[in-house]
């Protein structure tokens, strides 16, 4: 069966790759690792460029080097959103209060930059519904524990009739049961195993030359 593979690149990378050493991911190798009787037609990569940090100002080129690893694989395409920064209000931390008020009052408040990821799941629901309406797969995995992606999901199994598997990146989480009611079936957790073995070689080559993953990964 020709399967595409569908990847929330944030999902993925806090549910099973932060902290942990299977960063250089090769995502065709460990698709077809965990899907041996499937022919992998197409895999789908959606994340967002993020900005170097005060504590962390190599993120950026780390992501930069990641994703130059991931144009290496020809049956793979980046889609990428944006991120959002939105200033706020939210309690100082150790918290504070104002002098004369007791503890059991409201602490000071500071104002703080909030910034959240937008359009990976947008952009995902999109492509999966656009690829099961042009007939570009006879299966679908969703690679993400996202709830928002419950209804697409839903579109596509049972008014498109094509099965979708939903694996759930997260180690420590258990799918959503919104996810879990809608999939055809469910890959409950990646086997810590699979990513070890899933890994780029390190130096990788592409047309520019080659390169190396980056350093600590």
């Amino acid at each position: 069966m020709a399967t595409n593979v569908y990847i929330d690149g944030f999902n993925l990378y806090y549910g099973a790759l932060r902290g942990t050493p299977h960063k250089w991911l090769d995502l065709a190798s460990l698709s077809q690792r965990l899907f041996p009787k499937h022919v992998i037609n197409r895999i789908c990569y959606f994340t967002a460029r993020v900005s170097a940090l005060p504590h962390d100002p190599q993120v950026a080129a780390r992501q930069d080097v990641y994703l130059r690893a991931l144009r290496t694989i020809p049956t793979l395409t980046i889609y990428e959103g944006f991120f959002l920064s939105n200033p706020i209000h939210a309690p100082r931390w150790p918290l504070v209060y104002p002098p004369g008020l007791p503890p059991s009052g409201p602490p000071e408040m500071v104002q703080v930059l909030k910034t959240e990821e937008k359009g990976s799941d947008v952009n995902l629901a999109t492509h999966l519904l656009w690829d099961a309406c042009r007939g570009d797969f006879d299966e679908a995995v969703v690679m993400s524990n996202d709830s928002d992606l419950a209804e697409p999901i839903r579109v596509v199994v049972q008014e498109f009739g094509k099965p979708v598997t939903v694996v759930n990146p997260h180690f420590r989480r258990q799918p959503t049961r919104l996810l879990l009611k809608v999939a055809s079936s469910t890959l409950r957790q990646i086997n810590r195993s699979a990513l070890a073995s899933s890994q780029f070689a390190s130096p990788l080559t592409d047309a520019k030359g080659a390169f190396t993953k980056p350093a600590g990964w």
